[in-house]
This record gives structure tokens, C-alpha cells and sequence, in this order.
């Protein structure tokens, strides 16, 4: 299904500032869809002015659909819509007193030009399933009334809004309570809902006739509610922008929409939702991300602990083999340190591991008992890793470098290890080639009793699901193949 923007630039010559006005239409479109009880559709005029192109489609979750497929990307010939002609040709809206016949479905429809300043640009198409329609009640009289205002608004320029949008990704719904205040920011109407948020807020009475805002000063104390200025001006209907107020029990999002379908302000729609549980869960969740965080901090100190209490004995034991264990073990335990350390600094469980391959290197070569002056080098990035991943990884890659240093490099010698790391369709690709003696002659990995490639090839193959392969480089040195499943 093609976008707004691959229409737009296919078939029309709207400018890009046409295009923003459009986006900021379909950004708030799901609202004049409920409020219809009706299905939207956004026709684009071809650049060669013999039709439009749906640009765009709502269904309402009020109402059953005048749709039953989706039309984006589909073309009606002038002439063969005569209202969405009318509409795009006079600048006015347009209503069929006829209802079309859609799969045995009766559908009024009604065009409505979208204008940008004094050029129309578009028009948007209200279907009506007749099939859904029966006596209106008081809430749907309000939803209708209050839909012919924002359509009068977009015939007139008035709507969308350019000012201030909301970044809430839980912003309310026509369902989910909507009021309705006159020019005083009086309550004219509010839907049961509505009126449900309210009394958790402690009303007692009814919300009709009441100025909202005043009223919300006396519910929500100073100290949980927005600036009295932004307060005033979304629960009056006078500014088209969201926020949220919140007592010790309850959290609110307000919604507000100035009306003036002609130009001159007449009230305002105000939508809202209880977002209480939703902000419970949030903290919830904070709670519980910065015990992970201590967690993976208070791991790291005892790791650190252990690794410093191995290397202690390491200093107090004479025979050499045994010093070289303990040393090897402190590389191994600090290796694991260093991911703790990431994860605790880490909003999410995972680790950028380039931060953390990037120490490893540091901690191998500068502890190296060999004496030899390596610098390892990485080619590649290895992004986002999963905590489950990036331990047994780190271990790998430790092991890795240890073994390289340690068996490709004699006191004195320089040289250089590149680990070259590629991300591909879910798979991470590593080659870590050094410049070092190389593979001893005969040497197979399958009867190697060396205890590091013995960790790697069961981290590797059993612990990440992965492959090893060792071999030697062609100018010399060793390369070491590893590949492995990442999220």
C-alpha cells in the first residue's frame, strides 16, 4: 500500500508545505472519523487535473464501515464522483441528499475541501453507513454537532492545527471521555465517561454547566496540575494541545481542540482519559529498572572483589603455573565485570558492545605476561547485544584475545590483532585475525587440550548456538572465524 508521501510525489504537484498541512490532517483525522460515526478518505488531485488519488483512509471505532476494503492508492476519474468535483471546484462542502448503494449497503456521503490558506488542496470524503444510523441520543447529537464543526473548520482553514502536538502515545480517544464547553469554557456537554473521570476526582455533581477549569482547580491541588495559564487555556477549549494533571489516586490526559467553524472561537472540545493504572505501571517499571541497575552494579563489585582477592593469592604463590591460572581467572572474572558494569548503566537489558570489546582489548593487552607490545584494532561495530548474549560473548572474546597474545607473540615482539565484526540478517560475523607466529603444526580443535579454546568452543557452540573455526592467514598469524545468532 503506497504512503501519503509516495502519492503525493507520483501523481500531484502539492508542495511540501501541502504535504505538512496533510500530515497534520491524518494526525488528528481518527477523531472527526468517531465524532461522524463515519469512514474518511483523503482525495488528491492528479497534476494533470483529470481525478483524484485516495490519499489516505480512517475507519471510525464508534460506527460499523462504509469500507469493507481499503481504497488508498486507487483513482476516480473526473466526473465520476460529481461532489468531490464540486467540492475541489467551488471550495465548499458538498452533501448528496441520495445515498449511494455500496454491497447491498446504503452510504451517505459528503465532501469536504481541505483548505491552506486561501488554495484548496484536497478533499476529504465522509461515508455514512445508513445501515448503523438510528435515533440519536444526547451523546451522539454532541459527536455530530461537534464533527460538523472541525469539518466546517477544514473547508475554512481552520483545522488542523499548526500550533503545539502532542507526543502522548496513550492521548485520549472520542470513547474514551469527551466534553464539550462553550465559549466561556462552561460544560455544555459531557459523555458519561467523562463524567465517571470526574467523580474519581472527587465531583459530586453534575459537569453541566460548570467551568471546567475552576472546577479542576478545586479537585487537582497546585502542585499537580500545569501552569494556571496552560491550565486555563485547554480546559476552555482555547488551545489546541494536550496535558495531564494528577491527584494522589488519579492521572488524567487532557485533550482540547478549539472550535470556530467560522472563524470566531464558540467553545471547545475537550477529550481526557484515565490514565491512572497506566502511570502505576510506569513507576512500576522505573521501580523495577533501577533494581536491575543496583543489581547489575552490586555484581560487578563483588566480581571485582573476587578478581582482586585472585590476584592477591596470585602474588603469593611461588610455583609459576599456578600464578599463571589465577592471572588467567582474573582476566575471566573481570571480563564479566565489565558487562555487569555496562548493564548497570543501561536504561534497557542491553549493552552497546562495542564499549564493552573495546575494554576487553584494553584489559588483555595491558596485563599480557608475555611481554609483547600488541594493540588491537576493530573493524566494524557490533551495536545493541542482548544481557543473555553479551556475557558469554565477552567470555569468548576475552579467551580469544588472551590466547592470541599469549600463544602468537614472544617478549619483545609487536604486532597487532583485528577483530572484524559484521552484522548481517540476524547474524553477528566475527574474524579476529593477529600477525602473530601462528598455529603450531598439526594443531586440530577437535583434540586441543589448550583449557581457553576448550571455554570458547563451548560458549561459542553451546551457550550461543553458534560456529568456530580456527585456521591460519594467509600472511601469516591465525584467524579465528565465529558466527552466531543476534536479536
Amino acid at each position: 500500500m503506497p504512503s501519503l508521501i509516495e502519492l503525493v510525489r507520483a501523481h500531484t504537484d502539492l508542495g511540501d508545505e501541502d504535504v505538512s498541512w496533510l500530515h497534520l490532517l491524518l494526525a488528528d483525522w481518527q477523531i472527526i472519523a468517531d465524532l461522524s460515526f463515519a469512514d474518511l478518505v483523503l482525495w488528491l488531485p492528479d497534476r494533470e487535473g483529470t481525478g483524484f488519488w485516495a490519499g489516505g483512509q480512517m475507519r471510525p471505532t464508534t460506527g460499523p464501515t462504509a469500507y469493507v476494503d481499503d481504497v488508498i492508492g486507487t483513482f476516480v476519474p473526473t466526473g465520476k464522483r460529481a461532489m468531490l468535483d464540486a467540492a475541489w471546484a467551488q471550495g465548499r462542502l458538498v452533501r448528496d441528499g441520495d445515498p449511494e448503494w455500496r454491497d447491498d449497503v446504503p452510504v451517505r456521503v459528503e465532501a469536504i475541501p481541505v483548505r491552506r490558506g486561501d488554495q484548496v488542496i484536497a478533499v476529504v470524503a465522509r461515508n455514512t453507513n445508513l445501515l448503523g444510523v438510528r435515533t440519536p441520543s444526547r451523546l451522539e447529537l454532541s459527536y455530530l454537532q461537534t464533527a460538523s464543526d472541525l469539518t466546517q473548520m477544514i473547508a475554512h482553514g481552520f483545522f488542523p492545527s499548526s500550533g503545539q502536538r502532542s507526543d502522548h502515545a496513550d492521548s485520549p480517544r472520542v470513547g474514551d471521555g469527551f466534553v464539550r464547553v462553550d465559549a466561556a469554557g462552561r460544560v455544555a456537554y459531557a459523555s458519561p465517561n467523562a463524567l465517571s473521570v470526574f467523580r474519581r476526582l472527587g465531583l459530586g455533581t453534575d459537569l453541566t454547566g460548570l467551568n471546567l477549569a475552576e472546577l479542576t482547580r478545586s479537585l487537582v491541588p497546585p502542585r499537580r496540575r500545569p501552569d494556571e495559564e496552560t491550565l486555563s487555556a485547554v480546559l476552555a477549549g482555547r488551545m489546541h494541545r494536550d496535558t495531564e494533571i494528577e491527584t494522589d489516586d488519579v492521572a488524567l490526559i487532557l485533550r482540547s481542540i478549539p472550535l470556530r467553524p467560522q472563524g470566531d472561537h464558540i467553545g471547545g472540545l475537550i477529550l481526557l482519559r484515565d490514565v491512572t493504572d497506566l502511570r502505576r505501571r510506569d513507576r512500576e517499571l522505573v521501580t523495577k529498572d533501577a533494581t536491575i541497575r543496583e543489581i547489575h552494579h552490586r555484581v560487578k563489585n563483588n566480581l571485582q572483589t573476587v578478581a582482586a582477592l585472585l590476584r592477591l593469592q596470585a602474588r603469593r604463590i611461588d610455583n609459576d603455573e599456578a600464578k599463571s591460572a589465577l592471572e588467567e581467572a582474573v582476566r575471566r572474572v573481570g571480563s564479566i565485570a565489565i558487562v555487569h558494569d555496562m548493564l548497570s548503566q543501561a536504561v534497557e537489558e542491553h549493552v552497546l558492545f562495542d564499549d564493552v570489546v573495546d575494554e576487553l582489548a584494553r584489559m588483555v593487552t595491558e596485563v599480557s605476561a608475555v611481554g609483547a607490545l600488541v594493540k588491537v584494532r576493530r573493524d566494524g561495530t557490533f551495536g545493541v547485544v542482548r544481557s543473555e548474549t553479551a556475557t558469554a560473548l565477552a567470555m569468548v572474546l576475552t579467551e580469544v584475545l588472551q590466547n592470541a597474545v599469549e600463544h602468537g607473540y614472544d617478549a619483545g615482539d609487536t604486532g597487532e590483532i583485528v577483530l572484524r565484526v559484521r552484522r548481517i540478517v540476524g547474524r553477528l560475523h566475527l574474524t579476529i585475525d593477529d600477525d602473530g607466529k601462528g598455529l603450531p603444526a598439526g594443531f586440530d580443535l577437535d583434540s586441543s587440550t589448550n583449557l581457553g579454546l576448550s571455554i570458547v568452543r563451548t560458549l561459542v557452540e553451546s551457550e550461543l548456538d553458534g560456529q568456530l573455526r580456527l585456521g591460519p592467514v594467509a600472511t601469516g598469524g591465525t584467524r579465528v572465524d565465529i558466527d552466531l545468532p543476534v536479536e
